[in-house]
């Protein structure tokens, strides 16, 4: 039995109220511990193309096992997926840009020739500036494919567990790169983990265990709610939105804080963790339906990938680029709950 719930149940407090508020205690216990992994050896794009990917996109993993082991309609776990990664390139990077813009580009730039100190340290940020770039330009370029042959895979209708195997394979690819990338870089560097850098992510690993048993009791409560708009019929776009909230706070985050850098790597990387990560597990347990809005949602990631493509090489999302990532996101919301 799982002590938690239990304790829980024990002190009266079992409502949908409690676990959504330790839904959102667990995420915020893991952003903290997040943002002390940046100096604890862990570089902004790093952590975001690494490390924060599988903590913001943790629900949705989960939410494929609960699924799993519960027996669900594992066609939500594919609503799940589009709802967050949609959300996450049009929405959740849409808005802080509107608020404060998200720049890329150094603050200061180095003049030719500079020997002094200063001017040094300028020519230092501006190249670590083009690295963090060139970084998440792989990334969203990885983000298009993963979502292209998400795309070719699913014109027959379905995702078997052939084309699971096929996405699981792409992913750890993907993530094998990913981590001797920040190893070759570490090594030049020459930095190493700091003892603290494990502490961290013991406490990440605890705040996924808050994450676990507030979404499976949440995933029980819709269940056993048949109709309306709060309930069973709507699990996925549900559980879509709760689960881009973290993200939300991550974007929010760090843009106020002027690291377009990780807004931009965390969102992106938490979309591998969707596609192709999680549609791969569960295509590999269970084939998942084609929903009708599945062209739709793949097509404006791949618009939304390519304009965020441009809008990095540029070196900024301008403001005004915000207003139409929200009209993408309001054409599928409404596309996807119509249908």
């Amino acid at each position: 039995m799982n002590p938690l719930p239990n304790f829980i149940e024990s002190l009266g407090f079992t409502s949908v109220w409690t676990y959504l508020a330790l839904f959102f205690i667990a995420s915020l216990l893991m952003i903290w511990r997040l943002e002390a992994l940046l100096d604890h050896g862990l570089e902004g794009t790093a952590l975001g193309t690494i490390v924060m990917p599988y903590c913001s996109g943790l629900g949705n993993l989960l939410f494929v096992f609960i699924i799993a082991l519960r027996h669900g309609p594992p066609q939500e776990v594919l609503t799940n997926c589009l709802v967050n990664n949609v959300t996450n390139l049009t929405l959740v990077l849409g808005l802080p840009a509107l608020v404060w813009g998200l720049n890329l580009r150094p603050a200061t730039k180095a003049r030719k020739g500079a020997k002094s100190g200063a001017g040094k340290k300028a020519a230092a940020a501006e190249t670590s500036q083009r690295l963090n770039r060139l970084s998440l330009l792989l990334t969203l370029a990885a983000a298009l494919f993963f979502t292209g042959v998400t795309w070719a895979l699913g014109l027959d209708g379905r995702l078997d567990r052939n084309d699971g195997l096929v996405l699981i394979a792409l992913f750890l690819f993907w993530q094998c790169f990913q981590v001797f990338d920040v190893l070759k870089h570490n090594v030049r560097e020459r930095k190493s983990f700091s003892p603290l850098f494990y502490f961290d992510i013991t406490v990440v690993l605890a705040g996924a265990y808050g994450l676990y048993v507030s979404i499976d009791w949440l995933v029980a409560w819709l269940s056993a709610r048949p109709a309306g708009l709060i309930s069973a019929q709507h699990l996925g776009w549900l559980s879509g939105g709760l689960m881009v909230m973290p993200n939300a706070l991550i974007a929010f985050y760090y843009a106020a804080k002027g690291r377009a850098d990780i807004v931009y790597a965390s969102q992106v990387g938490d979309g591998h963790i969707c596609i192709p990560l999680c549609l791969g597990i569960s295509a590999a347990l269970q084939p998942l339906p084609v929903p009708g809005f599945f062209q739709l949602s793949l097509a404006i990631l791949l618009g939304a990938a390519l304009v965020h493509i441009l809008c990095v090489a540029y070196g900024a999302l301008p403001r005004w680029m915000g207003w139409p990532l929200l009209a993408a996101w309001v054409w599928f919301a409404s596309a996807g709950l119509a249908g």
